[in-house]
């Protein structure tokens, strides 16, 4: 059975940092390409970033750009969101997913490209 438990959630200040990780089980977590959205409340779902298989390819919505970095270990088979200078329209419920086809050269943009999701973690930051 395929599994994604997201942890590293809070309450922080504008300017903080937090990191989020994402157990997986039940699959070949080597294989798959992963990946991070969020969700505000009365908006929809949204890509934050995404990271190849293997690790060698990672890609950001522009609004994290430089400020989040994604990161996976294969050995512990566990995806990573650390966020720095944390924003108010930071916000949000955070998802990890994982990529619905094997390998890739790029970690898709597109949540219809995931097939398996976790739980979610719930990000505050405030002003």
């Amino acid at each position: 059975q395929v599994r994604l438990v997201e942890s590293g959630g809070g309450l922080v200040q504008a300017g903080a940092s937090l990191r989020l990780s994402c157990a997986v089980s039940g699959f070949s977590f080597g294989a798959y390409g992963m990946g991070w959205f969020r969700q505000a409340p009365g908006k929809e779902r949204e890509f934050v970033a995404g990271i190849t298989w293997n690790g060698g390819s990672t890609n950001y919505a522009d609004s994290v750009k430089g400020r989040f970095t994604i990161s996976r270990d294969n050995a512990k088979t566990t995806v990573y969101l650390q966020m720095s200078s944390l924003k108010p329209e930071d916000t949000a419920v955070y998802y990890c997913a994982r990529q619905a086809t094997i390998g890739g050269r790029l970690a898709p943009y597109e949540d219809g490209r995931y097939n398996s999701w976790g739980q979610g973690t719930q990000v505050t930051v405030s002003s």
